[in-house]
């Protein structure tokens, strides 16, 4: 072929790339169609003709590279920056709370709110490298997720190029969602083919997302709601109301019910309207997301374990139906709680048959005062579970039964005990087998060991075979004792003792995580690992040692004290040693932590030459530095490279310590 018809071919595939692009985004965008369905198809058609018979000019962000074919399966994905579940709220007066919390918190300090529509949907987080999608990844459970581009592309209203000047690396998070429009339709489609349909539009979606074949993903028109920008590990712009801006001139399709308001009152006024407002969407909401707007004071506020401290659910008030209770059932987890749960009559609930509901505990069923037999209305806010709310006194005949809550371990019959000052009751037993199977999940978690196949049926076999007594006797097993187990293929096996094998090499972060040491989650089990790097170090450690760490508590350092001073701890510990569990920090953290960094806050701004800003932020955070998106009076160090711009100025009026590239180099030399 002569260069002048290779030429010919690359200026019709631009051309016919631009035209879909266009006509995309006047349907995806703007609702303003200027084509039929069919000559878009048209379209599409002779750029996939094009692009077969010259696979060289195939790029990822082509309109053709939205339906990816049939995958294996999916990888892990660890999140930069950890997807945060929201704390909720169920009236006004909690959000009065809430807003008096952050006041507390900003002492003084003006700033405004951001309200949103909480999409009932599943989050993703999209990146970007030079302004092309190369992830798209679920939440998975905050920290790690699969990584299912192929899926993601399928969403039209994801862009695959983003149409404005970014950061080389950037993360859009948004909610993906089916309408109700289209999951009737697609319920429709299935009944008609005698196939089972779906209870919910929530559950579609979820359910669609981790389809291993992207062509029928596609066929079920998922769409997203973008409302997060991060550019490395920060915050993309100084407010979270910028993100909204960029986000649409970049492609996506933003949510047009949001609202920066002044005020806590402003925020309620657009509650109160959004809930009038919310049966004629074309999609499900459960409420409103209130966030400060500031990005200085968003990280300033920081987070709990599990939820940020700048930001809140306000959920609006949630199904409910009556049904009957007809038993009451204890559930003992791995810390040994006695957790009653209602069995109810089965009862259609927010689209999903409902036949069990939390109880909570021996008070709230007090509280409750609930008898066997009683008729209960339950309420499902977004929980997996449902609650009993109340009893319909009215409904009694004279028959219903007083409950006792037991005074033994229903799993193992040993005492059950509940410490003073405390809600829940406890089995005592150290070696309950409900416990161990509760310890041998967690253990099998992919934020710890990552034991793929370690399922709850066959740890169930395991400890009632007496085969496993605690997370160290998983690596006694061998292929022959795992395959002669019931519905144990050899193949199925020879898997999981590999999966026990390569879960040796994962280290001293996630071995502490999945030993489950009270108060002890992933953080700070991080912490702990990256201060003593060894187990050994650690077990060695004093109260004044562990709360001597920033971010250590004395509740947390007695814990890990205590826990290390038991026999049967140490043996267990000893035992995983001798096995070949790796006991010190994971390869790729053998930097030491530095005094120089330790406990600093480190905002990075502008272009360097060496480092990219994840690297860069990489590097401080080994070195036990923190990295903060905005310059605050609580800022140690900016890192300035070329063309920095706002936070610099800022950082000079506030008399914060700069540092360019080369004195960063030394600085971490």
């Amino acid at each position: 072929m002569s260069k002048a018809e290779m030429s010919d071919i690359k200026n019709q595939i631009k051309r016919l790339r631009d035209e879909i692009d266009r006509h995309s985004d006047l349907y995806y965008q703007k609702s303003a169609p200027e084509i039929t369905d069919q000559e878009f198809d048209e379209l599409l058609k002779r750029l996939q003709d094009l692009e077969e018979k010259n696979p060289d000019l195939i790029t990822a962000d082509s309109p053709t590279q939205r339906i990816g074919g049939k995958a294996e399966g999916f990888e892990p994905f660890t999140h930069r920056v950890a997807m945060m579940s929201l704390d909720n709220s169920y009236n006004i007066d909690e959000l009065r709370k809430f807003d008096e919390r952050c006041r507390k918190l900003a002492d003084g300090r003006e700033f405004t709110y951001v309200a949103e529509l909480k999409i009932d949907g599943l989050s993703l987080s999209l990146h970007y490298k030079n302004g092309v999608l190369i992830h798209g990844v679920t939440r998975g459970d905050g920290t790690t997720g699969d990584d299912v581009t192929p899926n993601a592309k399928t969403i039209r209203t994801i862009p695959l190029k983003l149409k404005t000047d970014a950061p080389d690396e950037l993360e859009v998070r948004g909610e993906a969602f089916i309408a109700k429009s289209v999951f009737k339709t697609i319920n429709k489609e299935l009944a008609d083919k005698g196939e089972k349909t779906f209870a919910n539009a929530r559950n579609s979606a979820s359910g669609t997302i981790r389809m291993l074949d992207s062509a029928i993903v596609a066929s079920r028109r998922l769409d997203l709601f973008p409302y997060d920008v991060l550019s490395g590990n920060q915050k993309a712009f100084e407010t979270h109301w910028k993100n909204f801006k960029f986000l649409k001139k970049a492609g996506f399709n933003v949510n047009p019910h949001h609202r920066k308001c002044d005020d806590i009152e402003g925020v309620i006024e657009f509650c109160n309207e959004m809930e009038k407002k919310k049966e004629d969407l074309d999609y499900d909401i459960d409420g409103i997301v209130v966030k400060i707007n500031e990005t200085a004071l968003q990280d300033e506020f920081g987070a709990t374990a599990k939820s940020p401290r700048w930001a809140i659910s306000y959920k609006y008030p949630a199904m409910q139906a009556t049904t009957k209770l007809n038993s009451i059932t204890i559930q003992v987890g791995r810390t040994g709680a006695l957790t009653p749960v209602a069995n109810l009559e089965p009862v259609l609930l927010a689209g999903t048959t409902v036949s069990r509901a939390s109880l909570h505990n021996e008070d709230e069923i007090k509280r409750l005062n609930i008898k066997i037999g009683d008729t209960v209305l339950i309420e499902k806010s977004g929980e997996i579970i449902p609650q009993v709310i109340k009893v319909i006194e009215s409904k009694r005949t004279g028959i219903e039964q007083d409950y006792e809550f037991p005074i033994n371990c229903p799993v193992c019959g040993f005492d059950a005990a509940r410490p003073e000052g405390e809600a829940v009751t406890r089995c005592t037993n150290d070696v309950c087998p409900a416990k161990i199977k509760g310890r041998l999940g967690y253990f099998s978690m992919r934020k710890a060991m990552d034991i793929e196949g370690l399922g709850e049926i066959l740890i169930q076999q395991l400890v009632d075979g007496g085969r496993v007594k605690d997370v160290s006797d998983l690596y006694t097993l061998d292929v022959e004792t795992l395959s002669n187990l019931e519905r144990m293929a050899e193949k199925s096996a020879e898997n999981v003792y590999e999966e026990i094998q390569k879960s040796k090499e994962k280290g001293l972060q996630k071995l502490l995580f999945g030993l489950d040491i009270r108060h002890v989650g992933e953080r700070y089990s991080k912490i702990l690992a990256n201060h003593f790097r060894s187990m050994e170090k650690l077990s060695e450690a004093t109260v004044e040692d562990l709360e001597a760490i920033h971010e250590i508590g004395e509740k947390v350092a007695r814990s890990v004290y205590e826990y290390f001073r038991e026999e049967r701890n140490q043996k267990m510990i000893a035992r995983l040693k001798d096995a070949g569990v790796k006991m010190e920090v994971d390869a790729d953290s053998s930097v030491n932590l530095d005094e120089n960094f330790v406990g600093k806050i480190f905002v990075l701004t502008g272009k360097m030459e060496n480092y990219t800003r994840g690297e860069a932020a990489k590097l401080i955070e080994e070195r036990g530095g923190r990295v903060s998106s905005s310059v605050s009076k609580k800022t140690d160090y900016v890192l300035a490279g070329e063309k920095a711009g706002s936070k610099l100025a800022k950082a000079e009026s506030l008399g914060v310590s700069i540092l360019s590239e080369t004195e960063f180099v030394e600085f971490i030399s």
